[in-house]
């Protein structure tokens, strides 16, 4: 049986990785965590596994799933069904376990479809040729309050069906409510939990109007899916719309923002994009992920890295390390947008991969050539903040001058 690492390394290391200092660049204490062995082990008993094999099967396992909700007073979240926010979180495809979870995939895959997120290209195009106009316009501004952050917002409108005049608010609201993915604590959930009310009434207002006048939008389609006998019942229809606005915006708008500054950092790349937008996207996001680790806890007995996990257990896979393991890639340190084999973790594995995957991935391959055909000049401004987060990796600020 293998045996698990732990002990004052460990320790010194994660604590570095709990600092903004450490958070800005994780990359060389991924590293460090990666040779210290295959399963490590936290002071509170959480197991970690840092390399592309070890996470890829953490990310596949049916036996390790999220967190039930019976286990989560456990957690200190006894209180979880009276908070909105967290509501949204845990009932959703996000938090749920087969076979709940495997009936609403199946339902909401039936309607959000491949040809869907297709027939948003001309849409999307539009979006971005206005937030270019609004860039060039400006000289400086701000990438993410200006591009990053209401393009998928949009986008994810323009697919669900809501109106062009109502989109601004769904911002800042869907801001609040998806800091929950990342921390929960009293502070969040005090915005976290009136937006995502406010998101969640609007949303039963909207479904309310599909039921009587369908139109060829997603929402219509789920409504339809909620009316045909076994299908998506009332509550499960707005959590899953909600769903698509907090988790769908958070790793488009962070893809966003890394992918541009990765190209900033590394112009001799800039040729590479315009060759193959999907190949460059694809490396973008393995060399700097929007989401850097996922959680699991045992719920079956299973195994990692020949180490024994016991029902209950919690087991945290740094995909981010993963991204860049050399076992896996060669120079993995290196941003190469031809690179041949570019098949990371950023958007999960198994059961739980993500579900807009195809529209963060659609936005990104239309955003980056445009952005470089039109603004030739775009460049770094000074001032730029990264999240402090270590889950959701990306930027509070990005600027940047188009002169």
């Amino acid at each position: 049986m293998a045996s698990i690492v732990e002990g004052r390394e460990v320790s010194a290391l994660l604590d570095e990785l709990s600092t903004m200092v450490g958070r800005e660049d994780p990359y060389g204490h991924y590293a460090r965590l990666r040779e210290l062995g295959p399963v490590l082990r936290e002071p509170d008993g959480t197991l970690i596994v840092t390399r592309f094999a070890d996470c890829q099967a953490v990310s596949r396992d049916h036996r390790l799933g999220k967190m039930p909700i019976e286990m989560l007073p456990l957690a200190g979240l006894a209180d979880w069904a009276e908070h909105p926010a967290l509501h949204g979180y845990f009932t959703s495809l996000l938090g749920i376990n087969p076979p709940d979870h495997t009936r609403l995939r199946r339902l909401v895959s039936s309607s959000f479809t491949a040809r869907r997120v297709r027939e948003l290209g001309p849409a999307t195009t539009r979006m971005i040729d206005d937030l270019i106009d609004d860039l060039s316009a400006a000289g400086t501004a701000d990438f993410v309050a200006a591009f990053a952050f209401p393009l998928p917002c949009n986008v994810i409108s323009e697919l669900l069906g809501v109106p062009e005049a109502d989109r601004a608010p769904f911002q800042h609201l869907v801001q609040d409510w998806s800091a929950v993915l990342d921390e929960i604590t009293p502070e969040v959930l005090l915005k976290a939990d009136p937006a995502a009310q406010a998101v969640r009434d609007y949303l039963g207002g909207l479904a309310a109007e599909r039921r009587q006048r369908p139109r060829g939008d997603l929402m219509s389609a789920m409504v339809e899916h909620e009316e045909a006998g076994d299908r998506l019942t009332g509550d499960e229809l707005l959590t899953m719309a909600g769903l698509l606005f907090a988790a769908g915006f958070e790793t488009t708008t962070n893809l966003l923002s890394n992918g541009l500054a990765a190209l900033l950092d590394h112009p001799e790349q800039l040729p590479r994009l315009h060759a193959d937008p999907a190949a460059a996207v694809e490396e973008l996001l393995r060399f700097d992920s929007p989401v850097q680790n996922i959680d699991r806890t045992v719920i079956e007995p299973a195994s990692v890295a020949g180490v024994a996990l016991e029902p209950g257990q919690r087991i945290v896979a740094y995909t981010g390390a993963a991204n860049r393991d050399p076992r896996r890639f060669t120079d993995p340190d290196r941003l190469d947008l031809l690179r041949a084999d570019t098949a990371s973790l950023s958007f999960g594995g198994g059961i739980h991969y993500c579900l807009g995957a195809p529209m963060a991935r659609l936005e990104a391959q239309i955003a980056f050539p445009r952005l470089f055909e039109r603004l030739p000049g775009l460049r770094r401004a000074d001032g730029a903040e990264r999240r402090n987060s270590l889950t959701i990796r990306g930027f509070d600020s990005l600027p940047v001058t188009t002169a």
